[in-house]
């Protein structure tokens, strides 16, 4: 077994299972399943209106009851995939080893994050990919919650959450959390692309893990 970023032994994670096919029940979350298949399959630009009306098993005009035209369907997927997302980084909180100093904790905190952004990343290409390929517009038009895990909190939250705690535990200089979300964030996205579609991708998982750990550590470290 594999170890993760923490040591542990690492637990692959378990994908969704497969969708029934629409039959009297909620058609607009029978095409977002189906179109979450799709991104799986090959991210963003598989996402098609009448391959996805196919998978549910409606007419294609079926379809614009509920999304006017494709790039309403990828919406409400890529929500789907940022939710995902921030479920995969509170399981590896939920996850993370006790410690009894306050400090440690909230180390162990930002650490999760991104084990878990990564392990994400790794694990549901598609998915991941699919998350992030969005218009600047797209980004500031929802006041709603957007993308949010079990917790009601979004990637970045989620993120940002750590880093508050950081500073409150004393493990973070106040002076230098402004905006560290960006810094820490860059980062850990960066090496994720380039472990799944950059020069890193042949890379075995036994260099990937020490690597990750050594990325955490330096953005722990650096802010």
């Amino acid at each position: 077994m594999q170890t993760d970023c923490f040591g542990r032994t690492r637990i692959p994670m378990t994908k969704a299972k497969p969708r029934n096919t629409y039959r009297h029940g909620d058609l607009r979350r029978a095409l977002i399943d189906a179109g979450i298949e799709l991104a799986r399959e090959g991210g963003p630009d598989a996402i098609v209106l009448r391959e996805a009306t196919r998978r549910a098993g409606v007419v294609p005009n079926a379809a614009y009851r509920h999304f006017d035209n494709r790039d309403a369907l990828l919406s409400a997927v890529r929500s789907a995939a940022l939710s995902s997302v921030a479920e995969a980084m509170e399981e590896e909180l939920a996850a993370r080893p006790k410690k009894r100093r306050r400090a440690d904790a909230a180390r162990a905190g930002l650490r999760a994050i991104g084990a878990g952004y990564l392990r994400f990343a790794q694990a549901e290409t598609g998915l991941f990919r699919t998350a992030f390929a969005a218009p600047q517009a797209e980004w500031i038009e929802h006041e709603a919650p957007y993308g949010t895990g079990p917790s009601g909190l979004d990637p970045f939250q989620l993120l940002s959450r750590a880093l508050d705690e950081m500073v409150e535990a004393g493990a973070l200089d106040a002076r230098r959390r402004p905006d560290a979300e960006f810094l820490a964030w860059s980062a850990v996205h960066g090496f994720a692309l380039l472990l799944i579609e950059g020069p890193l991708q042949g890379l075995n998982a036994d260099k990937i893990e020490p690597l990750a750990a050594r990325l955490l550590t330096m953005v722990e470290s650096g802010l």
